[in-house]
């Protein structure tokens, strides 16, 4: 019997490492996954040196650089390994895009090239951040959007709904309101307006709608999804990642301390361990813009190898489980309640994830 193997086309060029790292990274990742091949994008002496059955090398002449203009990156480097790797998407040749590169860049060429679905306004950044279940809260929108509407809110949770069902098999996942209270009277006026949009969804049968949420209940996993505007999603982003890269900081200390300092971390190095292992940001890698007509993955810009493995790898299970389906099938059943005032503008340059 033949199996239809999933395919990615991987950005090479891109991030702060560039090939060094997202070739190392793309080996891994075929060798852990028989049933996907790669596109690799990119300038072909870069890439020349990378041998693989299931890989072959898309050419293109141009890179975004991290700091680039978004104006720089859409009219003038029409031949970028970033945009050439939306486009296999767009035409067919791969399932889903995965980068590292400039962020606002990305989320530009991916509107452009891709376009938004159908009832979504604009695209998201979906992510997840470690909670103290073991598992994961998906928080969106996590930097693309600074202002948004109730509207755009409620199509973040429909969307966030999707992804969720897609990578982790919940079917009715719970959602959460970002709000400084759990209380309904609590919030600014689109938070109060997306709460009754949100409720009315749950009562339509649309999402699985729980409540108002505050920032520590990301991390205790109260719901499954957490929504919230871009800018506040950013901060949480980058917090979290901080606190992390805190309690790593600390561990490795204990270990340079006195020698009865060092004999409690080696008595507890099981716990210290696995606490590493569970804060470590680069295993949450791998953002999806939600909302648009293919799948792209944005992978942290710093990522290493491993980091940038866990990006690959979560496109992978996106496209494999049919998220571009699972989104349209939801917003089609929403569509109703996520109609609100028509939404011109272009998205803003988001911050780096």
């Amino acid at each position: 019997m033949t199996t239809t193997l999933v395919t990615l086309a991987v950005d090479c060029m891109g991030g702060d490492h560039g090939p060094r790292v997202t070739l190392a990274a793309c080996r891994h990742f075929l060798e852990a996954h028989p049933q996907a091949q790669l596109l690799l994008v990119g300038q072909p002496e870069a890439l020349q040196s990378f041998q693989h059955p299931r890989a072959r090398t898309i050419a293109a002449s141009e890179v975004v650089a991290m700091d680039e203009a978004l104006e720089v990156a859409l009219r003038k480097k029409k031949d970028s390994s970033m945009r050439v790797a939306i486009q296999q998407v767009k035409d067919g040749n791969a399932q889903a895009a995965v980068s590292a590169g400039n962020t606002g860049a990305l989320m530009a060429l991916a509107r452009y090239v891709l376009k938004t679905l159908d009832g979504i306004d604009r695209p998201a950044i979906a992510s997840h951040l470690p909670n103290m279940k073991g598992g994961a809260t998906t928080v969106l929108d996590l930097g693309a959007n600074v202002d948004c509407t109730e509207h755009h809110l409620l199509q973040f949770a429909v969307m966030g709904s999707a992804l969720e069902s897609a990578l982790n098999g919940s079917e009715s996942p719970s959602v959460g309101l970002l709000n400084i209270g759990e209380e309904v009277i609590k919030g600014n006026e689109v938070i109060k307006k997306a709460g009754e949009l949100l409720r009315a969804a749950g009562e339509a049968g649309d999402l699985n709608f729980y409540g108002n949420v505050e920032g520590n209940d990301i991390f205790k996993g109260t719901t499954d999804i957490v929504v919230c505007d871009g800018f506040v999603g950013n901060v949480a982003l980058k917090t979290s990642e901080g606190v992390a890269s805190l309690i790593v900081t600390f561990l490795k200390e204990e270990f340079t301390r006195g020698l009865f300092a060092k004999l409690a971390a080696i008595a507890a190095y099981p716990v210290l361990s696995a606490l590493k292992k569970r804060v470590d940001h680069r295993r949450y890698n791998g953002a999806a813009l939600l909302g648009l007509r293919g799948l792209v993955f944005k992978s942290h810009g710093s990522a290493d190898e491993l980091a940038f493995e866990h990006a690959l790898n979560r496109a992978y299970d996106a496209a494999r489980n049919n998220l571009l389906d699972r989104v349209q099938a939801r917003i089609a059943h929403a569509r109703p309640l996520l109609v609100g005032p028509t939404d011109d503008t272009q998205p803003l340059e988001a911050a780096t994830t």
